[in-house]
């Protein structure tokens, strides 16, 4: 079967590529990608290139698939499988393996990404349970529980101390203070909507950030006046100002029970330490490129405040779990981490200007051409094409945040006809 796939061939070498996928095996499945969110560890991958930790050294000879943050509808299925999974089923996949390899789909595997039309989902994930039910038609939201599903593990590591029992209590400190530093990008959206609206329920939720145009578009998609009941949520730019002082005097001099770190900055995991509450547990999220990157930690407070320090990378399959839940209930929205939509045709470009473009999350739907534009440029490119005046009205009618509607829209305009999809699975399956 031919299809077309972003691959890794190098340090810094990715490309869209047609190649021929093998037929599938009796354990597999193969499944049509509808979208595919794009990772900040895409672009680590693409730049290490085998120097990544899961990417193969041998990448060059075997170039792996992009993409890990994926949905799509299964369109074959192995008969060894065929009692679990159903064709035209929608289903969402969780990446993290769980391997002691570190393999994972979007890294490691030639026939195994999201950034593909059709891709093989290998007897190993369906082994794991990370080929997860999707009971719904908006496939964003689906990519966008793998991201979410990060963050919640995240909430989920932190831990607290029972002082003289030495007993570990899991979890950010319900009706705690709470601290996201460098949090008004796409990542710090969906903190901060799952600590509103997760089972912990912080007290007090300060969101600090360096850009005050993203803090404005955070704050007024996420406004004070939105949080629950019994919830403070606080908006500070700490460009300016003494952080550590600004951050200490909202929380009363007292610190916070926890701080996570969003970007990988020396001084910001300084600043993170320095505000910690006893007991405080210190969340660094970011992964860095850099494997000797360091910052200072007071050991004094270590052993006489009982701070420590945690860091997660994916999470489990019960944490994405819970995030299609939320998802699915409405009582959070992963769209908002969304600013930018392009077709397969974008990923390369996509992927090297992650570091440096200014945005959020981009959506990559692989059956689609289509260069990668921002949301907020819908309406001036609508003056003179239709499909973007409808996005744009569409996008417009929910507050400018990707959504169900405009999915619908641009699939049906862009996406092959369903004539092409049925020939394209007959010929899967021959």
């Amino acid at each position: 079967m031919r299809i077309h796939a972003a691959r890794i061939h190098g340090r810094g070498e990715v490309s869209v590529d047609e190649l021929d996928l093998p037929p599938i095996g009796p354990e597999e499945l193969l499944l049509r990608v509808v979208s595919s969110s794009m990772c900040m560890s895409t672009y680590k991958a693409v730049v290490l290139g085998p120097g990544h930790k899961r990417v193969p050294d041998d990448v060059a000879e075997h170039p792996t698939m992009t993409g890990h943050e994926f949905a799509g509808v299964i369109v074959e299925v192995g008969a060894a499988v065929a009692d679990q999974f159903q064709v035209g089923e929608h289903v969402a996949i969780q990446p993290a393996l769980g391997l002691p390899t570190g393999e994972s789909p979007g890294y490691s595997y030639p026939y195994y990404g999201g950034d593909a039309t059709y891709t093989i989902i290998p007897k190993v994930a369906i082994d794991h349970g990370c080929v997860l039910p999707y009971d719904s038609n908006y496939f964003a939201n689906a990519s966008l529980a793998e991201p979410m599903m990060c963050l919640i593990g995240a909430f989920h590591a932190n831990f607290h101390t029972t002082q003289y029992v030495y007993r570990h209590e899991m979890g950010i400190r319900p009706g705690g203070w709470l601290a996201l530093l460098g949090a008004a990008g796409p990542m710090g959206l969906g903190a901060i909507q799952y600590a509103l609206a997760g089972p912990y329920r912080p007290s007090l939720v300060v969101v600090a950030d360096i850009d005050q145009d993203r803090l404005d578009r955070t704050a007024l998609l996420l406004p004070p006046e939105s949080a629950p009941n019994g919830t403070r949520l606080v908006y500070l730019n700490t460009a300016t100002s003494d952080a550590v002082a600004d951050l200490r005097g909202i929380s009363g001099g007292n610190g916070f029970d926890d701080v996570f770190v969003f970007a990988p900055v020396p001084q910001l995991v300084e600043t993170a330490d320095r505000i910690l509450a006893t007991d405080g547990c210190l969340n660094f999220f970011s992964g860095p490129t850099d494997p000797d990157f360091s910052a200072r930690l007071n050991f004094y407070n270590v052993h006489y405040e009982s701070t420590h320090v945690v860091g997660t990378s994916g999470g489990a399959t019960s944490d994405m779990q819970e995030s299609l839940d939320l998802s699915a209930r409405g009582a959070i929205n992963p769209s908002m981490m969304v600013t930018h939509i392009g077709g397969l045709n974008a990923v390369p470009e996509a992927i090297r200007g992650l570091h440096d473009m200014p945005g959020g999350k981009r959506m990559i739907y692989p059956h689609i051409d289509m260069p990668l534009t921002a949301i907020t440029d819908f309406a001036t490119l609508g003056a003179t094409d239709q499909l973007f005046a409808d996005l744009a009205m569409a996008c417009d009618a929910h507050r400018g945040l990707w959504n169900a509607e405009a999915e619908h829209i641009l699939r049906t305009a862009l996406e092959p006809t369903p004539e092409d999809l049925l020939e394209s699975a007959q010929e899967a399956v021959r």
